[in-house]
């Protein structure tokens, strides 16, 4: 009788323990009550260039835009033993901290709709009566073209992003959002310089340590940047060289924890209302510090894991969102992770420079059998500036950047093709098209066959007709005769912005602000560069 008695009173202590443990979970609220007043107020809740965004995709504004409720905030902060750590609109939900018990009790509620425990011994939890309602990487080029891409030449040339600058696509214009681990030094790294003088970062928010400095923890985030930032002539230039940045860090490099998935949401939903055209995530997660908190990998489904869901919400908000497919290629998980499991992300796997895959790069299918990576480039041996130099790395860290890079040119050459509609183009370029597989998903993309090059030819861009160039006041074009013909200044939105008829060869561009323009005359085109 005293060994029943005392296992029972071990099996009480134990649960008593258990039930007092801190525990992650994700809070779903019902409703948005103040949702009619947002969306009749659109600029209270996302910015003009969002709003832009939108309207180019035709993709109208709901309840997902919409704000949590502040006075559920405040009775969740207010509860027992509760701790918030981060929220998402997206998903109408917060995650918190506290004890199963505590966490439980937030059901009590009545606009807690589900609670969802990241410790998968947990599960989820309803009310009893129904309501209506990781870091990725390890450790002879000659060309000349409008970039001496110096050692960046092979990663581009193997997808012929090199013909996409020449047409004058760039990145100017886009705005690009990377969600990483930290820019360490990238703020006082003479390499950067350009993007601080020339006003190319837009945006920055550290959401670990809840404050704006993004430039430390880690160098990872800088290298990220640096495969479609770089615009060093001669020595370095990465994928869109012109582009603009927010940088926001979700990773803490201390741990491993699915709060970081929270981070990241909030991450995506600041570049949402930014406006920003593209993210690039060169982070996954499979594995967590707590093993229950471990996702298996029937999950990789594209709709189960937190990030995934958000992942998925970002792309219907008409953002390109590219993913890295990770580096588990060689291990016991072997698969992508979450969010590269999303079916509306641009999953980016790993090949050197010959186009053969490496062997780290992980492989799919997903759980329901769908075909990933998507895509590949250069993440073996990728030419990185990292830690004060350029280096050669290893990693689908970085195959991904300098994907979302060159889909950055294809924006800005295409800005109303909606993202869904652009990578099933960049999937129908790629070399494996007709034969994809769960090594090489669709393959390398050839960007020459881009439908916006094609119709672009080669003398049509830049060429010693116009002069000089760049330009700052005076622009002389070499023309055969003095017959009156329409002259046509376009921005980079392909809006016109100078427009008129002449029989000059000389056009006074003073009044036009600085910027890159492309020029029509008749049926040709040049880019201009304005100082």
């Amino acid at each position: 009788m005293k060994k029943i008695f005392f296992l029972l009173f071990i099996i009480v202590f134990n649960q008593n323990i258990q039930a007092q443990q801190t525990e992650d979970a994700w809070v779903y609220f019902t409703d948005k009550p103040q949702m009619q007043n947002y969306l009749s107020n659109p600029l209270s809740m996302l910015s003009q260039r969002a709003l832009d965004r939108r309207a180019r995709y035709n993709i109208p504004l709901d309840e997902k835009d919409v704000p949590i409720d502040n006075n559920y905030l405040s009775q969740i902060a207010n509860a027992t033993g509760i701790t918030i750590k981060a929220k998402s609109k997206w998903l109408n939900a917060v995650h918190v901290q506290g004890s199963q018990t505590d966490i439980s009790n937030l059901l009590n509620l009545s606009f807690v709709d589900t609670i969802e425990f990241a410790n998968q011994n947990i599960g989820v939890v309803t009310r009893p009566a129904p309501v209506n309602k990781k870091l990725i990487y390890t450790t002879n080029r000659n060309l000349q073209t409008n970039y001496n891409y110096g050692a960046g030449y092979d990663q581009i040339h193997i997808m012929n992003g090199e013909v996409v600058h020449q047409r004058g696509f760039t990145g100017a214009g886009v705005l690009i959002g990377i969600i990483d681990a930290g820019f360490e030094t990238v703020d006082t790294e003479p390499f950067f310089s350009a993007l601080f003088t020339q006003n190319k970062i837009k945006d920055v928010y550290n959401f670990v340590d809840k404050n704006t400095d993004v430039y430390q923890r880690s160098f990872h985030g800088g290298g990220v940047l640096s495969t479609i930032a770089a615009n060093d002539d001669g020595n370095f230039v990465g994928t869109a060289p012109d582009a603009d940045f927010a940088l926001y860090i979700s990773e803490d490099v201390n741990q491993e924890m699915p709060i970081e998935e929270s981070y990241w949401a909030g991450a995506a939903e600041r570049a949402d209302s930014l406006g920003v055209d593209v993210i690039n995530t060169s982070l996954g997660y499979q594995d967590y510090d707590r093993p229950e908190y471990t996702r298996g990998m029937g999950a990789l489904d594209g709709q189960t894991s937190f990030i995934t869901r958000v992942a998925n919400i970002a792309v219907s908000r008409g953002i390109n969102v590219v993913v890295s497919a990770g580096n588990s290629g060689q291990t016991a998980w072997y698969k992508i992770g979450f969010p590269a499991d999303s079916p509306s992300v641009i999953t980016v796997g790993a090949v050197d420079n010959t186009g053969q895959k490496a062997g780290f790069s992980s492989v799919g299918p997903t759980a329901d059998g769908r075909t990933k990576p998507d895509v590949m480039a250069v993440g073996a041996n990728s030419t990185v500036f990292w830690n004060g130099q350029i280096q050669n790395l290893n990693g689908t860290s970085f195959s991904s950047p300098i994907m979302a890079g060159m889909v950055a040119c294809w924006v800005q050459a295409e800005p109303n093709l909606p993202p869904a509609q652009l990578k099933q183009q960049l999937l129908n370029i790629s070399d494996r098209h007709n034969n994809p597989d769960n090594d090489y998903g669709y393959g390398v993309p050839d960007f020459s066959q881009a439908g916006f090059v094609s119709r672009i030819n080669d003398n049509q861009i830049f060429t010693d007709k116009i002069y000089p160039n760049p330009v700052v006041n005076d622009l002389y074009i070499k023309r055969d005769d003095n017959s009156t013909v329409t002259y046509e200044i376009y921005n980079l939105n392909g809006q016109v912005v100078w427009s008129k008829q002449l029989k000059n060869n000389q056009i006074d561009l003073s009044k036009l602000n600085a910027g890159i323009y492309i020029l029509k005359i008749d049926n040709q085109r040049f880019k201009i560069i304005k100082k």
